[in-house]
């Protein structure tokens, strides 16, 4: 569903007038607030595949730290790798991370170890890596990254849009009020259900999803 269907679908769920943009009226707008916390809370939930995307560094000789450009902050990684020189990336605390940079002598080579560290000012997370890369590499950062918040009414939501209008729809019930229909309580009980049933069904494709290890 695109964003205006979803604040729609709300909005005659709760037996009001649909509208024909987002900002229409002020409760349409209010709607559309509640959508946007529904979608974000619903990627919270799970790593979902369809939020999967590759964020591709090359590096330059020397130059240590770099921006993952387009991640954010609020990101999961799923798996680093050198392929230039086939190496699975390893991530190490900023301490060790710290300690390797600025204690002499430092190592220029292949990189292998990675941490964050800190923020650009486009607020995408900055990484660096270690050994210092003594040439050009192409390092993969595979990550699940959120959606930008939904502006365009034209803009389709990437996860389940049936988990969405149902968190927006329990929201809006809070914020109204009970009136004699579904109870917000009823309405949210209802999501995490259906929440829990598409956790377990896209579960049930990667095996890494299914893993335990003993602490």
């Amino acid at each position: 569903m695109t964003y205006i269907e979803l604040i729609n679908d709300v909005l005659i769920r709760l037996r009001e007038t649909t509208v024909a943009t987002s900002g229409q009226t002020t409760y349409s707008t209010l709607i559309g607030k509640f959508v946007n916390d529904a979608k974000r809370q619903v990627e919270d939930a799970f790593s979902w595949n369809v939020l999967g995307t590759t964020v591709t560094l090359t590096t330059v000789a020397a130059t240590y730290s770099y921006s993952l450009t387009g991640a954010g902050q609020k990101f999961q990684v799923m798996d680093v790798i050198n392929t230039t020189s086939n190496v699975g990336m390893k991530n190490i605390s900023f301490v060790e991370m710290n300690r390797y940079q600025n204690l002499v002598p430092t190592t220029n080579g292949i990189p292998q170890y990675y941490a964050f560290d800190g923020v650009d000012a486009s607020g995408d997370t900055k990484v660096t890596l270690y050994p210092r890369p003594d040439g050009v590499y192409s390092i993969l950062f595979s990550l699940t990254v959120p959606q930008a918040t939904l502006s365009s009414d034209a803009t389709s939501v990437l996860v389940s849009d049936a988990l969405v209008a149902q968190n927006a729809y329990a929201k809006a019930l809070v914020e109204r009020g009970e009136d004699g229909g579904l109870s917000s309580s009823e309405a949210y009980q209802l999501y995490r259900s259906m929440l829990s049933d598409a956790i377990a069904l896209e579960a049930t494709r990667y095996p890494e999803n299914q893993e335990f290890v003993a602490i």
